[in-house]
């Protein structure tokens, strides 16, 4: 009876341990979307069995990671945030030095055992690093201090837009600005600097690439080229529109199983959602979202440190991002940039940065001093 007891109590410890510092919302909401996401995902690659089976190994590491995040304190967090954007940062060289070449593109890195893609690592690293000096300057958000941070903010958005990734670098691009405006860069130097990229749209114009173009020409009317770059669009849009108020039905999604729409695993999948569950499939799916940003708001907030603060905030702004870009990508009111659908799309080192992302804003919550007395 006393091993019994001792058992027990052992169990309760143990199971106390492994839930510390988790937020059961959080984790709870992602999950569900992370269903929904699978159910998906089986639905559009049930011809190659492996990238579902796939998809579940890099759940499997996502969660793991978010917890093992959630277990660093703030303090250490912090204490990391410069090496890791040197080690992203120092990725990002290596993807431009030596990176495999896919569709016309070198945004992976080989390291043998597996391949990464560096850029997804630079959506946290950003927010880290921008955090932390904040942190450092807090009072004092000056010009200088807005230069200094643009200076973090350009060299690895310029490398990925090197490979050339528009979509991620916009991306990355927005982390640092949310931690920025987070930050309290005053007012008038972001709209100078917003105010300064538009006036520079005509010069930088001839310097994007000949398919950027197309995507933007493209989303203002695709029917110019409808099987060429306006192809994506035009076969999403059917696909999502064709799923009425409660879709066709799961597996029952013509426009994804007889191939007509594009990347429907990864930066498409929000088609082949609409197109087997509908209108009402796609308000709940938005309905979690916005729980998960909620939620996100609300450990943001209580972060006990500024560095937590503008950390978490920037993150669920960026999570909230990622979704809007990714919709307004498939239903044709944004161009085609290329943006996973956050916990949805099929892809390992994005599904486990957005885990990273849970266990950063679980652990930036916890009620502790920065710095132990």
């Amino acid at each position: 009876m006393r091993d019994l007891v001792l058992l027990r109590e052992w169990c309760a410890v143990f199971c106390r341990r492994v839930v510390a510092n988790i937020d059961g919302p959080l984790l709870a909401i992602a999950l569900a979307i992370v269903g929904l996401g699978l159910l998906t995902l089986y639905s559009a690659t049930i011809d190659a069995p492996w990238r579902f089976n796939a998809q579940l190994g890099n759940l499997a590491v996502g969660i793991a990671a978010m917890w093992l995040i959630a277990q660093v304190p703030p303090a250490s967090l912090q204490r990391l945030a410069i090496p890791i954007y040197c080690v992203g940062l120092a990725l990002l060289v290596g993807v431009a030095l030596a990176g495999d070449m896919v569709n016309g593109a070198r945004r992976w890195l080989n390291l043998g055992v597996t391949r990464i893609q560096p850029s997804e690592i630079m959506k946290i690293a950003m927010p880290l690093a921008l955090a932390w000096y904040f942190q450092r300057e807090e009072g004092a958000i000056r010009v200088k201090q807005f230069v200094v941070a643009s200076v973090i903010l350009g060299v690895p958005a310029a490398l990925i837009l090197k490979q050339p990734d528009l979509g991620t670098a916009l991306l990355v691009t927005a982390a640092g600005a949310y931690t920025m405006f987070l930050g309290g860069v005053p007012w008038r130097i972001m709209l100078s600097v917003v105010g300064a990229g538009l006036a520079a749209i005509p010069f930088v114009w001839p310097l994007l690439h000949d398919y950027q173009r197309r995507r933007i020409t493209t989303m203002l009317d695709p029917t110019q080229d409808p099987l060429g770059s306006g192809y994506h669009i035009i076969q999403s849009t059917i696909a999502v529109g064709s799923g009425g108020w409660f879709g066709k039905g799961w597996l029952n999604g013509t426009q994804a199983h007889l191939e007509f729409i594009p990347e429907r695993q990864t930066d498409f999948i929000f088609a082949v959602f609409a197109e087997e569950f509908g209108l009402a499939g796609a308000i709940t799916l938005t309905l979690l979202y916005v729980a998960l940003l909620t939620r996100g708001v609300v450990l943001a907030s209580n972060a006990p440190t500024t560095f937590g603060r503008l950390l978490g905030g920037a993150l669920v702004l960026c999570f909230f991002t990622y979704a809007f870009v990714n919709m307004g990508m498939v239903t044709g009111v944004l161009p085609v940039v290329g943006v996973p659908l956050p916990f949805v799309s099929y892809g390992g080192t994005a599904l486990v940065t957005l885990f990273v992302g849970l266990g950063i804003l679980m652990s930036v919550s916890r009620r502790r001093t920065l710095v132990a007395p």
